[in-house]
């Protein structure tokens, strides 16, 4: 395929993506002349192999077919309604994998497709990155808020620790932290949640913010009384997670935070600081006069 023709391509498919809520899609007839099938007949017959791939593939077809319907032009002021079908990636990927090869607009969009959906799933796997680094964060704060709380209350450092280690074990089923690290292979000078997933972080999060809540708003004054809570807390915690078929103890453990937020950081000094423009805009700031 020569080059003229590979650039005239994407131009045209970005040209054709549209956009609802956030979401990229596009018209199936829009899709239609641009693979290089002349006729809608034909090109039904791979939507319907695209259809029965998705749904091979596990997925709800109804979220990446969607039928819709638009009003078409006829001449003399004749309108009539025409039926089309919203596509999303995903979608428009299947129907590039069960279109003709042969032609050069399906070897084309097979490429295409395939680049675009690598691309949005290394975007999402980013956010979710980003969002257990948050979530770490925001744990660290929470148990620092509740170790002060304790503290205040008890005047015995060595508590808070008891409580959370109580609370700990409450939420994965009995399991205490170093039976956790023995089986998530974590080293046993790192702590635990350094190496947990973001759903079993973000419950120890909220736990510690209940307790902290309950010792505070209850004015409780005992290692016991407090240690109670906790465990109650994380133990609803424990109860609302299995109703979702989540049980923290079995899930697998994550990558270590600190290589993640290394990693990130690496990644990130290695982006670009601004674009030429911007930093053009900026060199004519600097230079402009001075007051």
């Amino acid at each position: 395929m020569d080059r003229e023709l590979i650039a005239k391509l994407f131009r045209k498919f970005e040209a054709l993506a549209r956009q609802d809520k956030g979401v990229e899609y596009w018209l199936a007839r829009d899709l239609q002349p641009l693979l290089g099938y002349a006729q809608w007949r034909n090109f039904e017959l791979v939507l319907t192999r695209a259809r029965e791939a998705c749904k091979q593939a596990g997925q709800r077809v109804a979220d990446h077919f969607a039928d819709v319907s638009k009003m078409v032009d006829l001449g003399s002021s004749a309108r009539r309604e025409l039926e089309d079908i919203a596509i999303t990636r995903y979608a428009a990927y299947l129907i590039a994998q069960n279109g003709d090869a042969r032609k050069a607009e399906i070897a084309f969009a097979q490429t295409y497709f395939a680049i675009q959906t690598r691309k949005q799933e290394l975007v999402e796997a980013r956010l979710a990155e980003g969002e257990r680094l948050d979530a770490r964060g925001r744990l660290a704060a929470s148990e620092r808020r509740l170790s002060g709380v304790i503290l205040e209350r008890l005047q015995e450092r060595e508590s808070f620790a008891r409580i959370r280690s109580r609370g700990d074990s409450a939420l994965v089923g009995g399991w205490s932290t170093q039976d956790m690290k023995r089986r998530l292979g974590v080293p046993r000078a790192r702590p635990l949640a350094d190496f947990l997933p973001t759903v079993t972080i973000k419950a120890k999060d909220l736990a510690n913010a209940m307790t902290a809540h309950n010792v505070e708003s209850h004015d409780l004054r005992s290692e016991r009384v407090i240690s109670a809570d906790h465990v109650q807390n994380n133990t609803e915690l424990r109860r609302a997670l299995g109703q979702r078929g989540i049980k923290p103890e079995a899930l697998p453990p994550a990558e270590d935070i600190r290589k993640l937020s290394r990693r990130l950081e690496s990644e990130r000094r290695e982006l670009p600081a601004s674009t030429p423009s911007a930093r053009r805009r900026v060199k004519r700031r600097n230079t402009g006069p001075t007051g």
